[in-house]
């Protein structure tokens, strides 16, 4: 399984990454939600260079001329609610891709960090022999992305599966490379932090997504 990690090379990512992290620039939400969408805008563009593509001829104004098209099937998928604008970023590049959408959330159990992940609902089309990016920003212990990928599954058999993090733990990516397709799922991350605290969010990480996109939650 191949682990894309943005980090590794310095890039407009490091700068969008710097931004969703620090602690004043993210209380501007319109910001936080478009840097989120950036990132997905970069990892759309380097996973196009895995597609499949075929030449197609295209009349101009003057004439014709052979252009290359894609061909593989793409479908979006993204775990609700904070997964929303970095869903958007790949839309913008991937513009006629079908569209996936699955709710899961945590349930804590009373007075405790102990929680369930629930899955509560999936609009999805059949995802047999297609090409499946899944975008989630924050990629804690990978439970989330594992059940959403089952849900998904339910809709038939993808050819490849693209899971796409802004920040993964290391524990996730772990958790990922035992519990996915070896040979036909990718990892594409802006970034791998070490830990995770007793509430499972990732250290130093950025804080809840979802909050800082949307506003806070009771």
């Amino acid at each position: 399984m191949e682990i894309i990690n943005f980090a590794k090379q310095k890039s407009l990512v490091s700068k969008f990454m710097m931004e969703l992290r620090n602690v004043d620039i993210q209380r501007d939400k319109m910001r936080f939600r478009r840097n989120l969408e950036r990132i997905g805008e970069v990892m759309a563009y380097e996973i196009s260079k895995r597609l499949d593509y075929a030449a197609t001829a295209t009349t101009t104004p003057l004439g014709t001329v052979q252009c290359d098209d894609i061909a593989s099937q793409v479908v979006l998928a993204t775990i609700l609610r904070a997964g929303v604008p970095f869903h958007q970023g790949f839309l913008n590049y991937f513009d006629d891709a079908q569209n996936a959408f699955v709710s899961a959330y945590r349930k804590y159990k009373p007075h405790s960090d102990v929680f369930d992940i629930h899955i509560e609902y999936i609009a999805c089309p059949r995802i047999t022999g297609k090409t499946v990016i899944i975008a989630d920003p924050m990629l804690a212990t990978g439970s989330s992305m594992e059940l959403a990928y089952q849900a998904l599954l339910t809709k038939g058999k993808p050819a490849h599966v693209h899971i796409a993090a802004v920040i993964a733990s290391q524990q996730a990516i772990d958790f990922v490379q035992k519990h996915f397709p070896e040979e036909t799922t990718t990892v594409w991350v802006g970034a791998i932090d070490p830990s995770l605290n007793q509430h499972s969010y990732i250290v130093p990480g950025l804080g809840d997504a979802g909050d800082l996109a949307y506003g806070d939650k009771e």
